[in-house]
């Protein structure tokens, strides 16, 4: 098969979830015999034609002038540039700045659309954006020939709300097996002696709420606050919990070995997002032997089912830090490392998404005959 991966920034991964996985797919695709074209922003860090065989095509992308409408003209140039090619599937990850060209794109390759997560739920949004999400939502399901949801979430909400069956295929991680306590000197912590939340700064993440339980409970054991915090909402919730010297907000933390070890050596790792599909971040603290303690909805337990402890609001977020501890739960923190290696393990994870492609230009061939 010729394939293209369009909708991400590109390839090898300098930025996101989507870009990660564009990553190791189109190398497993052309490892097992295919050819595979990424689309990569023009000032992609990588500015070789190839990656482990691999074509890396560059197309202008001027966000970096014109902010989120940049993206737009990016896919634009992606999608106007994929029509001069041959190829047999065009997978589009996400939909948000893409779906508006759905009309350009080229009529032989079976589009396939991962569907990310209701980005039109985001209140980071204003209501004009989120009906345009929303919009551009309905265009990709409608354009597409196959959806691909990366939760059983996001999989219902579709069939319910469209009538349009979607493939569930979620993401993945990598399990960590080579932890290194000598990286906790860094941070100014010890073993277990320490929780912590890592997330976006939006408020559908629940930062806050987690923050506020923190606030609450007595014991002031340190919680480091991970994620890029020089923004408006970030600004408000340093100077809500500045006097609370044990909330320690360390900003964007982009070392993968530091992370994982973080997550490691935590006694409890808080993760508040709310919206979206399988979030990337769930999947390696579970990779990473953390203790999760998720806030409580759909997404997050269709992942984790009994093996976290789940939140709604900061009082709960108050009795977990009183009662619950790592150690005595270790049980739940063995079952999520092991359902990565069972379930959203890389390899498995690509192997489904090959085996849609083939199945679909299977159905292709058939209706041709």
């Amino acid at each position: 098969m010729k394939i293209a991966i369009l909708g991400t920034r590109g390839v090898p991964n300098y930025y996101g979830g989507f870009e990660q996985f564009a990553e190791y797919f189109s190398v497993y695709l052309v490892e097992n015999g295919h050819e595979v074209v990424v689309y990569n922003s023009h000032n992609h860090p990588y500015q070789e034609k190839t990656f482990h065989g691999v074509t890396i095509n560059h197309q202008n992308d001027p966000e970096h002038k014109l902010g989120t409408f940049g993206q737009f003209i990016y896919d634009y140039n992606c999608i106007m540039d994929s029509r001069k090619r041959d190829f047999d599937i065009i997978l589009q990850l996400g939909y948000t700045s893409n779906s508006v060209w759905c009309f350009l794109l080229p009529k032989k390759p079976i589009i396939i659309t991962n569907m990310d997560g209701l980005e039109w739920k985001r209140s980071k949004y204003s209501k004009p954006v989120q009906q345009f999400l929303k919009f551009a939502e309905r265009l990709a399901v409608i354009s597409s020939d196959y959806l691909i949801s990366d939760s059983l979430g996001i999989k219902d909400f579709i069939t319910n709300h469209y009538q349009k069956d979607s493939t569930y295929i979620a993401y993945g991680a990598n399990q960590f097996n080579n932890p290194n306590e000598a990286v906790l000197s860094n941070f100014n912590v010890e073993k277990e002696k320490y929780n912590m939340i890592m997330a976006r700064f939006e408020p559908e993440n629940n930062i806050d709420m987690v923050l506020e339980g923190v606030a609450l409970d007595q014991q002031k054991t340190p919680i480091l606050v991970i994620g890029k915090h020089e923004t408006k909402y970030g600004e408000y919730l340093k100077n809500k919990f500045k006097n609370h010297k044990h909330i320690r907000f360390l900003g964007g933390i982009y070392n993968l070995e530091h992370l994982n070890n973080l997550r490691y050596f935590s006694n409890l790792y808080f993760h508040g997002h709310s919206v979206g599909g399988t979030n990337p971040s769930l999947l390696e603290a579970m990779a990473s032997n953390a203790m999760i303690i998720a806030h409580d909805n759909h997404f997050n337990k269709a992942i984790l089912k009994e093996n976290g402890h789940y939140f709604s609001n900061s009082q709960d977020v108050k009795n977990i830090l009183e009662t619950i501890k790592k150690n005595d739960n270790l049980q739940l923190v063995q079952n999520n490392f092991e359902a990565i290696k069972n379930e959203f393990n890389w390899n498995k994870i690509n192997g489904e998404y090959l085996q849609l492609f083939e199945e679909c230009i299977s159905k292709s061939e058939t209706r041709k005959q």
